[in-house]
C-alpha cells in the first residue's frame, strides 16, 4: 500500500535548496560571482523561512511536531538501528535531528552571509554596517565560512542516512517519496489546506523571483554603498602628476607611513624621477593621507592595513602581503602578456579603479596568450 507522506510545497521547498546550495558552493571561490552567490543566498533564506513556518502550519510529516525528536529516540534508534521492523511514517530520529541540524545551521549560514556580504563589501541589505563593524570583517567572514562547512558535514550524514535507509528498507521507497510523494507503507495521508496551498505558492514564488530580480537588476539586495569616485574634481593635480605614466592608483590602498614614504623619495620612484614642486607634492600628499587605506572602510584597505602591521613601510602595492595572497594563484604569465605586461597595471583586470573602486563583478581578467 502507498501513502502520501511528502507533500508538492515540501518536495519542491527540498529540491530548491539542494539546487541553490550546490550553486552557492560553486560561486563561494569565484570573485567575480560575488553577486550571483549573494542572490542565491536571499533565495535559501527565503527557502528557510518557508520551512521554518511549514514546521509549525505545514501538513502531517512535515510538521515538527511530527519529528521524533527526543533524546531517548535518537539513542533507541542508534542502538537499533538495523532493525527493519521498525518503521517511520515520516522521518526517523536520526532523520529528524540532521533535518533540524540542516535548518538551523543554513539560517545562521544565510544570515551571517548577509552580514559579511554587508559588513566586508560594503553591499546588500546589510551595507550601513561596513562604516561601523568594518574592523571585523575577517571574523564575520570566518563564521559564515564555519557553518557553510559544518552544512557539508550535515548534508554528508544526510546522503548517509539516505543510503543506509535504501539498504535497510528498499520496499519502502523513501529515497523516490522526495520525488513521487508516496511510500510504499501503510499510514495516514498528508494532505493540504487552502491556506497552507497559498503560504506555500507565495513563499516558493518568492524563493525563486528575488534571486532572479537581484542577479537582474540593480538593487538595494546587491548593490554598493561605495559610489564612483571623480578624482578629476577631488583633487585634479593628483590625477594629472599621478596618472601620466601609469593607472591612478586610488589613495585607500596604501597606508599613511607607505605614502609619506613615497612622497619623500619621489626623485627615486621606482627607477624614475618623478619630482615635484614643493607646494604640488605637499598638495597630492595632504590628499593622499587624508584618504589613506587608514582612513577607509573598504575591504582592500582594511586588509593592506592589517597586512602590513608590524611591516617596514612598503611603497609598492603588489608587495604588500594582501595583494600577494590575492594574486597568488594567477598564472605568472598572465602578468607579462601583450593585455596586461605588468603587476602594476591594475586597471587591466579590474576597471572601476581609477574610480576608487575594486568591486569583485568587475573583475575581468584578460587573455594571457603573450
Amino acid at each position: 500500500m502507498q501513502t502520501y507522506v511528502w507533500t508538492l510545497p515540501t518536495r519542491i521547498f527540498h529540491w530548491m535548496l539542494v539546487v541553490y546550495i550546490v550553486l552557492m558552493f560553486l560561486t563561494s571561490e569565484t570573485e567575480s560571482f560575488l553577486n550571483i552567490h549573494a542572490a542565491f543566498g536571499y533565495g535559501v533564506g527565503i527557502l528557510i523561512i518557508f520551512r521554518i513556518f511549514w514546521g509549525f502550519i505545514g501538513p502531517k510529516y512535515s510538521k515538527f511536531a511530527e519529528w521524533p525528536l527526543s533524546i531517548k529516540e535518537i539513542i533507541e534508534f542508534i542502538l537499533n538501528f538495523s532493525n527493519t521492523k521498525k518503521i517511520y511514517t515520516g522521518h526517523n530520529p536520526a532523520a529528524s535531528f540532521v533535518m533540524l541540524g540542516i535548518i538551523v545551521t543554513v539560517l545562521f549560514a544565510t544570515l551571517t552571509g548577509i552580514l559579511t556580504y554587508g559588513i566586508q563589501e560594503g553591499r546588500g541589505v546589510l551595507s550601513f554596517l561596513n562604516s561601523s563593524f568594518f574592523k571585523e570583517m575577517e571574523l564575520f567572514e570566518e563564521i559564515h565560512e564555519f557553518f557553510a562547512n559544518f552544512l557539508l558535514l550535515l548534508v554528508g550524514m544526510h546522503i548517509i542516512g539516505v543510503i543506509v535507509d535504501r539498504l535497510l528498507h528498499s520496499k519502502i521507497n523513501t529515497l523516490s517519496s522526495m520525488i513521487t510523494g508516496y511510500k510504499n507503507i501503510e499510514a495516514d495521508p498528508a494532505s493540504l489546506n487552502f491556506f497552507q496551498k497559498l503560504f506555500a505558492v507565495i513563499m516558493l514564488l518568492f524563493a525563486i523571483l528575488i534571486p532572479l530580480y537581484a542577479t537582474t537588476f540593480d538593487s538595494g539586495l546587491t548593490s554598493s554603498r561605495f559610489v564612483p569616485v571623480n578624482y578629476e574634481n577631488e583633487h585634479s593635480l593628483f590625477v594629472d602628476e599621478c596618472s601620466a605614466c601609469h593607472t591612478l592608483y586610488p589613495p585607500f590602498l596604501l597606508p599613511t607611513n607607505s605614502w609619506k614614504k613615497l612622497m619623500a623619495t619621489l626623485q627615486d620612484h621606482f627607477g624614475d624621477d618623478a619630482s615635484l614642486e614643493k607646494e604640488d607634492r605637499i598638495s597630492i600628499e595632504k590628499f593622499l593621507l587624508a584618504n589613506s587605506a587608514g582612513n577607509s572602510t573598504k575591504e582592500a584597505a582594511f586588509y593592506i592595513t592589517e597586512s602590513l602591521k608590524g611591516k617596514k613601510d612598503i611603497i609598492a602595492i603588489t608587495k604588500t602581503p594582501y595583494w600577494i595572497g590575492k594574486h597568488k594563484n594567477l598564472d605568472r604569465d598572465i602578468f607579462i602578456s601583450s593585455s596586461i605586461k605588468s603587476k602594476a597595471n591594475c586597471k587591466a583586470c579590474h576597471k572601476d579603479i581609477e574610480q576608487g573602486l575594486i568591486e569583485d563583478s568587475s573583475i575581468k581578467i584578460p587573455n594571457s596568450g603573450v
